[in-house]
């Protein structure tokens, strides 16, 4: 029963990706949540305070950064920011006496680069749009910006939310939903004896589909083990196909001039430009089985990137597999339990260590970080047969990777002998009963 249970996980694993429903099973609260704080009234409008939290545990926004976009409810306009900046300025021809940030009636948002002049920045700002995981380093999953609104309502009664938000990340993949008035937040000052409270307070909660994100995955899975020679590779064309008509689809890396080709390709700057491979994927994980011990068995896991394009700072790997209740040591990573459930740990996230390991570079000699991993066996549970050892469910950053089919799996030893036997016998029935007939 167990084994069958696990090969129905294998096969939903494989087949999850084309869901368009923006959840995530082993996050299933993550969320991108917008808090939009009125902290005080003007003259024409009001100033407010917008921060971006990550609430999702492993997936992060990485460079070129965020892009946030709504749109006016009135005739508002922008005179000021603090930490952001728009990137268009709009039609501000009708003020005389002043110069609006942006008048556009649906503004778009940056965030500002590392190293801008302190008189422009606020708290959580100015990260180049960077925002990490929540469960990797919560200290940077947030991101702040400040706006001072002009022609808007000047009270509670009189303020409109703003609408049809969007989050780039920076491509798709991101839905908001309507902006939701909450209680006011709150603040503590910095010696802890007072609290104060905006004037008024919206939430926008935006989810993540990888569906919406791009049509095809982005990364996949092989596998190999000590008990047999087979290495099941990524399943064919996984992330596309080579395109025999146009030679710049894939590098060759055996080419000659390797830098100049890629420098010169004409794809756009965020396009993967992939390795050939028969998978086509930016990024393949490989989990081995290696040894296996008494009390303990142990595997290696390698990431290598296949992108000549991308260096993945801050990555981190989802990894799903009924052993993680019992891991005893991890080699050259850092780990976080992700218990999405109650009484179930069978999810661990993996992410590098900082200055060592937690930096991807590009395709090449030195695009690939690599751990051991080492499990005590549970005698209720472990066994080899079956694809027992590998794992259920892999993410890298967020994304969910494609496993070879179970069926491809290296079986051990035991379960081919055991299949072969379960063969003979059924094939000496088979004789036996032709033979009783023809007699």
């Amino acid at each position: 029963m167990e084994s069958i249970v696990v090969l129905l996980l294998l096969l939903f694993s494989c087949s999850t990706f084309t869901s368009t429903e923006a959840y995530d099973p082993l996050d299933p609260t993550g969320n991108i949540t917008l808090k939009w704080d009125v902290m005080s009234w003007t003259a024409d409008g009001y100033v407010a305070i917008v921060t971006m939290y990550n609430f999702q545990q492993y997936r992060h926004i990485q460079e070129p950064g965020w892009t946030l976009g709504w749109t006016w409810a009135k005739k508002e306009v922008i005179w000021n920011m603090m930490g952001s900046q728009t990137t268009e300025q709009g039609d501000c021809s009708k003020f005389k006496a002043g110069t609006p940030h942006c008048c556009k009636k649906d503004p778009t948002v940056v965030d500002m680069l590392p190293g801008t002049p302190y008189n422009q920045q606020i708290a959580n700002c100015c990260k180049g749009g960077v925002l990490n995981s929540w469960a990797q380093d919560p200290s940077n999953a947030v991101s702040s910006f400040q706006l001072s609104v002009g022609s808007a309502g000047t009270t509670n009664k009189t303020v409109k939310l703003p609408r049809n938000f969007t989050l780039r990340a920076p491509g798709p993949g991101y839905t908001c939903g309507p902006a939701k008035i909450v209680r006011p937040t709150q603040f503590i000052t910095s010696d802890k004896r007072r609290v104060t409270q905006a004037l008024m307070t919206w939430n926008i909660t935006c989810t993540y589909s990888q569906f919406l994100a791009q049509k095809t995955p982005t990364c996949c899975v092989s596998l190999s083990s000590f008990y047999n020679d087979t290495v099941v590779n990524c399943p064919t064309c996984t992330c596309g196909c080579q395109n025999k008509t146009q030679p710049d689809s894939c590098v060759n890396p055996d080419s000659p001039h390797l830098s100049s080709i890629v420098s010169s390709s004409g794809k756009p700057a965020n396009t993967p430009l992939v390795q050939c491979t028969s998978h086509m994927c930016p990024i393949r994980v490989h989990w081995h089985v290696k040894l296996n011990y008494k009390e303990y068995w142990r595997i290696k896991i390698t990431i290598t990137n296949f992108n000549y394009r991308m260096n993945y700072s801050q990555w981190n790997l989802v990894v799903q597999h009924p052993n993680f209740d019992n891991l005893t040591q991890l080699f050259s990573f850092k780990y976080k339990s992700l218990n999405p459930y109650e009484g179930l740990n069978d999810t661990g996230m993996l992410w590098g260590v900082k200055f060592y390991n937690d930096f991807l570079s590009s395709a090449g000699s030195f695009g690939n970080v690599q751990s051991e991993i080492l499990f005590r066996k549970d005698k209720s549970t472990f066994t080899f047969d079956k694809g027992w050892a590998f794992p259920r469910r892999i993410y890298f950053n967020g994304d969910n990777c494609v496993m070879p089919p179970p069926d491809a799996y290296p079986w051990s030893p035991n379960a081919s002998s055991k299949l072969v036997f379960s063969l003979v016998i059924t094939l000496v029935a088979t004789l036996a009963s032709l033979l009783i007939i023809l007699n």
